[in-house]
C-alpha cells in the first residue's frame, strides 16, 4: 500500500506530495493539468526508463520517491534474494540527473531497474492499454480462473510435482546423451584400460628403474673403477690404508712429547677409521655390481613401455598414468551400469509424470467447474458498468503437461447483442474493453490480495446511473484494497475517501502542475464544477452534496 508519494522536478511538476488514503482515492482536474504526468512519474518508480527530457529544471535532478507498507505482500523472500534490507515500510526511490544518469534505490540500497520492476509490480498495478492487452494472454487468463476457482494453492502444489518430473526427465535425457557419448568411446576406453591394468604400474618405479638401469648399462666400467679404487686404497703393496697405518704408528710414538702431536694422532686415527669404512662400502658396491644383459634388457623394455604410455596419454609421470587408469576404470564401470541407471530413471519419470498428470487433471476439473459461474458473474458485472448486452464465454482444451497444467483456456468476449464472442486478443481495446478489465479486477479483489490499483479514467464512456454503480463498485473494492482513480465523473469522485485536485499554476514564468487534498467545502465545489461547469448553480452544489452524502 502506498503511504506517501513525492515527485520532484518531473515534467511540469516542480514538487508534488500526496499521502493517500488506504481505501479509495480520487484524482480530478482539468484536461492537461498533469494527471497523466503523475502516472508517468509512478511508472519511473516501477522501473520504466526515462531521459533528461523529463526534468522540470534541467539543472537539477528528478526524484520520485514512494513509501510503501509491504507487510501483507509476502516480499521478505524477494528482498532476501536481491540482498536488500527488508522493512515493513520500505522506501523506493528513482533519481535522474541532468546528465541523464538514472539511479534506483530500495531502502537506500542501489538496485537495477529489473529489481525495481520486480518489486514494483508487486506493489502497484497501473491500469493501462498494455495491461488490457495482457488480458488476452493465456497465462493471465489462467491466473484469473485459478483465483476465481480458489485453485491457486493447488496450482502451486502441481507446479512442484511438475518441476520434479521435469527435473527427472532432464536427468534421464542427460543420462541417455552421456550413454551415447560413452558408447562411442567404450571399446577404445576398454582397450586403454586393459593396457594400463596389464602394465601394473607402481607410483615410484620409474625413478628406481632409471637409476638401476644407469648402473646396469655401465656395469663393466663401474666394476673396473671400483676395483681400481680398492687397489689404491687397500689391495696394493703400497696401499693408502697401509701407509696411513704406518703414519699412525709414528705419530703414536710422538704423542707423549707434545699435545700437538697427540692432536694430530687423533685426527689421523679418525681418518684411518673413515678410510676403513669407505673401503668396506666400496667392497659392498663392487659385489653388487653385476653385468647381466638379460636383466638390463628387461629394465630397458619396462622403461620403454612406460615412456610409450606416457607419450600416448600426453603425461610425464607414472602418477598421472595411474590417475588416468582410475578415471578409465570409473568410466568403464559407469558404462557397464548405465543401462540399469537409465532403466531406473525411466521408471521414475513415468511415476512422477503420473503424479503430475493426476494433479493436473484435478486442477483442470476445478477450473472447468467454475466456467459457468464465472461467465455469469462477469456478465452481470458488465451489465452494471454499462454493457448490458455483453457476452463472456470460456472455453478449454487440453495440452501436454506444462508448468500451468494441461489447460488451454480461451476467454471470448462480445460487447454487442447478436455478435458472437471473439478471442480477447482480437477485440479492439477501448472504453468497453477497459470496463471489462475493471470487472476482472473487481472479481480478483474479492479473491486475492491485490497491490495498490491505479485506474486512469477507466470510467470513460459512462454516465448517469452506470457511473453511480461504477463508483459504488470502486468503493466496495477499496474496502480491502487501496485504489487510486483518475476520473472525470462526479458520481465516481463523490465516492472517494480522499479527493485530490490537480491544477496548472501559470503564475510564474514557467507553468507547473500542482496537487492538493481537498477539504470538505473544496470537495463539494469541485464536484459541483464537474456537474455544472466553472460557475456551478446552486442546484449543482446541492447535487454535489447529495452525491457525497449518499456514500
Amino acid at each position: 500500500m502506498l503511504k506517501h508519494l513525492l515527485i520532484k522536478n518531473y515534467a511540469l511538476i516542480q514538487q508534488l506530495e500526496i499521502t493517500p488514503s488506504a481505501n479509495l482515492n480520487i484524482i480530478t482536474g482539468e484536461t492537461g493539468a498533469g494527471k497523466s504526468i503523475m502516472l508517468g512519474a509512478v511508472g519511473l518508480l516501477l522501473g520504466k526508463r526515462a531521459d533528461t527530457k523529463v526534468l522540470f529544471d534541467e539543472e537539477s535532478k528528478c526524484i520520485i520517491e514512494g513509501h510503501f507498507d509491504v507487510k501483507s505482500y509476502n516480499l521478505q523472500k524477494v528482498f532476501d534474494e536481491e540482498e536488500l534490507d527488508y522493512a515493513e515500510i520500505s522506501i523506493f526511490r528513482r533519481e535522474i540527473s541532468p546528465t541523464g544518469k538514472s539511479r534506483a534505490f530500495v531502502n537506500d540500497t542501489p538496485v537495477t531497474l529489473d529489481v525495481l520492476k520486480r518489486l514494483g509490480t508487486r506493489l502497484m498495478d497501473v491500469h493501462s492499454q498494455h495491461e488490457t492487452l495482457n488480458l488476452g494472454k493465456q497465462n493471465y487468463q489462467l491466473a484469473f480462473v485459478d483465483a476465481f476457482a480458489g485453485t491457486t494453492q493447488l496450482r502451486h502444489a502441481y507446479k512442484k510435482d511438475y518441476d520434479t518430473y521435469r527435473k527427472t526427465l532432464k536427468h534421464l535425457e542427460q543420462l541417455k546423451a552421456e550413454n551415447a557419448e560413452i558408447s562411442k568411446e567404450a571399446d577404445f576406453n576398454a582397450f586403454l584400460l586393459d593396457e594400463l591394468v596389464k602394465a601394473d604400474l607402481k607410483a615410484d618405479e620409474q625413478a628406481d628403474l632409471e637409476a638401476s638401469l644407469e648402473v646396469m648399462e655401465h656395469a663393466e666400467e663401474i666394476k673396473t673403477k671400483l676395483n681400481g679404487s680398492l687397489d689404491v686404497l687397500s689391495n696394493s703393496e703400497f696401499s693408502a690404508i697401509d701407509s696411513l697405518q704406518q703414519a699412525k704408528v709414528f705419530l703414536g710414538q710422538l704423542s707423549k712429547y707434545s699435545k700437538n702431536y697427540s692432536s694430530l694422532y687423533e685426527r689421523l686415527e679418525s681418518s684411518f677409521i673413515e678410510l676403513q669404512d669407505i673401503i668396506r662400502e666400496l667392497e659392498k658396491e663392487e659385489e653388487l655390481v653385476e653385468f647381466n644383459p638379460e636383466q638390463t634388457q628387461l629394465m630397458q623394455e619396462r622403461l620403454s613401455m612406460i615412456y610409450q604410455l606416457q607419450q600416448k596419454h600426453h603425461v610425464g609421470s607414472i602418477k598421472e598414468l595411474i590417475s588416468i587408469r582410475e578415471d578409465l576404470t570409473l568410466k568403464t564401470e559407469r558404462f557397464n551400469n548405465m543401462d540399469e541407471e537409465i532403466k531406473k530413471a525411466e521408471t521414475e519419470v513415468v511415476r512422477l509424470k503420473g503424479i503430475a498428470e493426476k494433479k493436473a487433471l484435478e486442477l483442470s476439473k476445478k477450473r472447468n467447474a467454475v466456467f459457468t459461474k464465472l461467465e455469469k458473474e462477469l456478465g452481470e458485472l458488465l451489465a452494471q458498468v454499462g454493457i448490458p448486452d455483453a457476452t463472456v464465454k470460456l472455453t478449454s482444451s487440453k495440452s501436454e503437461l506444462t508448468d500451468k497444467g494441461i489447460d488451454l483456456i480461451n476467454m471470448l468476449f462480445s460487447a454487442n447483442k447478436g455478435i458472437a464472442p471473439q478471442e480477447l486478443s482480437k477485440v479492439a481495446s477501448g472504453g468497453e474493453f477497459s470496463r471489462f478489465m475493471f470487472c476482472i479486477k473487481y472479481i480478483l479483489a474479492q479473491k486475492i490480495s491485490l497491490p495498490t490499483i491505479i485506474f486512469d479514467e477507466i470510467d470513460t464512456g459512462v454516465s448517469g446511473e452506470i457511473a453511480l454503480k461504477l463508483g459504488s463498485m470502486m468503493k466496495r473494492m477499496a474496502q480491502s484494497h487501496q485504489l487510486i482513480t483518475i476520473s472525470h465523473l462526479p458520481q465516481v469522485a463523490a465516492k472517494g475517501d480522499k479527493h485530490y485536485f490537480v491544477y496548472k499554476d501559470s503564475s510564474s514564468i514557467k507553468a507547473e502542475s500542482k496537487i492538493k487534498a481537498l477539504e470538505e467545502a473544496e470537495r463539494i465545489e469541485e464536484i459541483a464544477k464537474m456537474i455544472g461547469g466553472d460557475k456551478p448553480s446552486s442546484i449543482a452544489f446541492e447535487n454535489a452534496r447529495e452525491l457525497i452524502s449518499s456514500n
